[in-house]
């Protein structure tokens, strides 16, 4: 009795879900749903926050309001959604449409004017009920390539009003938009020992287990020999109908001898929640390999919220005289199931495969705060900046700071400080601590007090200080100087920076201030004469680019125009 009121309490925990609306919003697009990327799909450093809708590999498809609302954001940034319109809806829902091309009409004008207001392309606004009404199914904008999409799509989303927490689409009913009748896939399994003591097939490494499809379109995985404590971990993907795209999985669920052990589903989470995307996957042999192996297991544990486990937290004790096997199903939201048994016994066999040796003497203690210093740089990790244990690699050379490497994943920022007794004052002033990946600086957000110059960064690596002094460089395709451009609807220019990266650039023409639209892809930065800036005839056009060391370069240029005749 006991043993199925376990099951039906986990299994009720892991499955409960708010009855979400399932007829109050349409779709976004007029085009048939296609998506690129799910909901819960592992992304660098974060789970995917919505659907990414295909657009037919183009820009400019009008994009609707799914239910009536208001406008209560819009956010324009170089990185991240682009431009990104948020809309509040009167049943507790926010749906949120990214990497906009442009938005439309009042909303279009009400973002031009902020622009002009602020003097500045990057803006935040945050509107009232009442200020930009909206009604179902209205054209709000134009589907586009901004931030840092790879390629034409639209990102949407919806959130909790309240919690303001990112909701699965599809428990809103876009699951009718979509057709999905394929099972998900696995292409591998592997086993972890989770301590020095314990081998497993006689490996005290992680061990990829040989699949073999049954006759019931389950699978079985190689048995597991083992003398202790191991884990297990999956790389799976799913495939709708008519996408062609590897998507995320929906559900992942184990079993340890029949009783629920280890499982999440992609429902609803917070953004805090985003970076334990490390703690799930094996990210050392992501890093390496670029295979993204989701952990059934805990050494640490850490808050995710769609986590549920029993109390071994996925930590299995393989012990004598006990024949056991683990379940593995994981699931799409439509449904599908893929089943993996994985039938374990105890045995201490000969260890044929060591563990990896380790060189450091410097041993870091996840909950604990960790302080090294050599020479004239050290490291400050607050308890918590790391999911697990592990030894560090930490030392000095040639005035560079080696501090492991990003095969370990911080969770939350540590603190790197280098004393300077080399550059005179007046050069500090131009100095910061850069993060080196592959001989290429990366500039990172310095303060300093006296000679000491220190910075926050979560990922490890290798740090020196950095001397800048060179202005960001401008270029322009083709000369207009003292030339007729009638024709042209825009100026664009190239703006780059090799060393700290560009702080901020503006504009002008005649002496006022012009928008000027910055792509972070291509580096150019592009101003539309529909904006009504240019004058008839002769122009001035200044542009100013400071990089974050305080260094400007300007570029002047003049050249004629024309209003008239022009639609």
């Amino acid at each position: 009795m006991r043993f199925y009121l376990f099951i039906l309490l986990f299994c009720g925990s892991l499955c409960a879900q708010t009855n979400y609306p399932k007829d109050f919003f349409r779709a976004p697009l007029d085009i048939p749903m296609q998506l690129s990327g799910n909901f819960g799909e592992l992304r660098p450093n974060h789970f995917h926050a919505g659907f990414d809708l295909k657009t037919q590999q183009k820009e400019g498809l009008e994009v609707h309001a799914v239910a009536d609302g208001y406008v209560s954001r819009i956010k324009i940034s170089t990185f991240g959604n682009g431009k990104t319109i948020y809309i509040t809806h009167s049943n507790g829902y926010t749906s949120v449409y990214g990497h906009l091309q442009r938005a439309t009409d009042s909303i279009e004008d009400f973002i031009k004017k902020t622009h002009y207001k602020e003097k500045s392309f990057e803006i935040e606004i945050f509107l009232k009920p009442g200020e930009l009404v909206v009604k179902k199914g209205q054209i709000i904008a134009h589907s586009g390539n901004t931030g840092a999409s790879e390629g034409p799509h639209l990102h949407f989303e919806f959130r909790d009003n309240i919690t303001e927490n990112i909701i699965n689409p599809m428990l809103f009913g876009f699951d009718t938009y979509i057709k999905d009748t394929k099972k998900p896939m696995i292409s591998s399994i592997y086993v972890y020992p989770l301590d020095k003591q314990t081998t497993v097939n006689q490996s005290k490494r992680p061990l990829l287990l040989n699949l073999l499809l049954q006759k019931d379109g389950t699978y079985l995985a190689d048995q597991v020999v083992a003398n202790g404590k191991i884990g297990f971990g999956l790389n799976t993907f799913d495939y709708d109908d008519v996408s062609f795209n590897k998507n995320g999985v929906y559900k992942v669920q184990s079993f340890y001898n029949g009783m629920p052990n280890f499982g999440y589903q992609f429902d609803t989470y917070s953004f805090d929640e985003m970076r334990y995307i490390n703690a799930l996957i094996d990210y050392s042999r992501y890093k390496k390999t670029q295979q993204r192996v989701q952990k059934l297991f805990m050494r640490n544990p850490y808050k995710l919220s769609i986590i549920k486990s029993d109390k071994s937290n996925g930590n299995l004790a393989v012990t004598p005289n006990l024949t056991s096997v683990y379940r593995i199903e994981v699931s799409d939201f439509f449904g599908n199931q893929t089943v993996v048994s994985i039938p374990m016994k105890y045995e201490s066999l000969a260890t044929i495969i060591a563990e990896e040796p380790i060189a450091s003497k410097y041993f870091i203690k996840a909950n604990n705060d960790g302080d090294f210093t050599k020479e004239n740089m050290s490291v400050f990790f607050p308890a918590g900046t790391f999911y697990d244990d592990f030894y560090l690699n930490f030392d000095v050379k040639n005035d560079t700071l080696f501090l492991h490497d990003d095969t370990v994943p911080a969770h939350s920022n540590f603190t790197i400080s280098i004393e300077d007794n080399k550059y005179t004052e007046a050069q500090r002033d131009k100095l910061f601590i850069a993060a080196i990946y592959s001989n290429k600086i990366s500039y990172i957000s310095t303060y300093r007090k006296d000679n000491v110059f220190m910075a926050k960064t979560k990922t490890l690596g290798k740090f020196a200080l950095v001397l800048d002094t060179i202005g960001p460089i401008i270029t322009i395709a083709k000369s207009i100087e003292g030339k007729w451009i009638s024709e042209k609807s825009n100026i664009q220019l190239t703006i780059s920076d090799g060393l700290s990266g560009i702080k901020s650039y503006n504009g002008y023409l005649n002496g006022n201030w012009v928008l000027f639209e910055y792509d972070n892809k291509t580096k150019k930065i592009t101003h539309n004469f529909s904006d009504g800036i240019v004058a008839e005839g002769a122009n001035e056009l200044k542009i100013i680019v400071m990089d974050n060391m305080g260094n400007s370069t300007i570029f002047e240029t003049h050249f004629f125009r024309s209003q008239k005749n022009k639609n």
